[in-house]
């Protein structure tokens, strides 16, 4: 959910995470190579993070991959699909919940990574069917990194250049028991991998943590609806453009264009993102 008094009712969350990818080949790693003599182990570069370049045709195919329309530039998809040959790519993970499917395995794996009431019920994003994570304390946050760090780390063998960790807003949806604060850090934790794996990485919504985007890490943002809630010019201004904007309804569609099309990358999707071919499926660009 956004931070507005009316709750939205497009604002998409990922439904259809796959879990079985094909393994891709791993793309570089920027290693430097010693000579075969040399003793010590060898050392490695820093990997080169590249972010988005501003307004570049988009799509959103978080639903399902398929073949990109002609002009489209970049890309973001499940990090259990392929990254399309010659684009930019954009790793989606569900980063602050979990999805609906899994949920059987972190309650077997990791109980007490879900986030529970006081009555030991799990707390759930109800429109999407996920269970939040717990972001509550410094020890929690580190297991679920290193759990989640390991699909950024996918993503970057896969041969994505870059990640979007979703559900940013989780503690919007947690009843006060989670923070700002709280997820603030552990998204630290995860640009911070992100860049370790050469990965950009990219903040999912949330206006009200545009402020710490450089405390944060965050090198781009993918905004959904931000048409709907007059906030593209706020993203694209923190951003420097380097924006992609993902809206769900032709009137909101408009306003984006409108506002920011001329400068920022802003795709029309249907809300279940379905892929070409598929009745439903919508893709526009300003």
């Amino acid at each position: 959910m956004s931070e507005h008094a009316v709750p939205p009712f497009l604002r998409r969350r990922g439904t259809l995470a796959g879990l079985a990818g094909g393994v891709a080949v791993a793309t570089g790693a920027g290693l430097l190579l010693s000579n075969a003599f040399a003793s010590g182990p060898v050392a490695k570069a820093a990997p080169e993070v590249v972010p988005p370049r501003a307004n570049v045709t988009f799509d959103y195919q978080i639903g399902g991959a398929y073949t990109p329309p002609p002009g489209v530039g970049a890309v973001s998809r499940d990090r259990g699909d392929e990254p399309a040959e010659g684009l930019y790519n954009v790793c989606y993970v569900n980063a602050f919940q979990t999805q609906p499917d899994a949920l059987d395995r972190w309650q077997k794996n990791n109980p007490d990574l879900l986030l529970r009431d006081g009555d030991g019920d799990l707390v759930n994003d109800e429109d999407w069917g996920e269970a939040l994570l717990d972001t509550s304390t410094a020890g929690k946050r580190t297991r679920l990194a290193e759990i989640v760090g390991k699909w950024v780390d996918g993503c970057a063998t896969s041969g994505f250049q870059a990640v979007e960790p979703d559900n940013l807003d989780s503690f919007e949806r947690s009843h006060g028991l989670l923070t700002r604060e709280h997820n603030a850090a552990f998204a630290k934790l995860l640009a911070d991998r992100a860049h370790a794996a050469g990965l950009a990485i990219g903040q999912k919504n949330t206006t009200g943590l545009l402020g710490r985007r450089d405390a944060i890490g965050f090198d781009f943002a993918v905004a959904e609806e931000c048409g709907r809630y007059d906030e593209c010019a706020d993203y694209a201004t923190a951003y420097g453009d380097r924006v992609f904007v993902v809206e769900y309804s032709d009137r909101d569609f408009t306003k984006a264009c409108t506002s920011v099309g001329a400068a920022v990358s802003v795709v029309r999707r249907d809300l279940d993102v379905r892929p070409a071919g598929r009745p439903g499926h919508v893709f526009r660009t300003c």
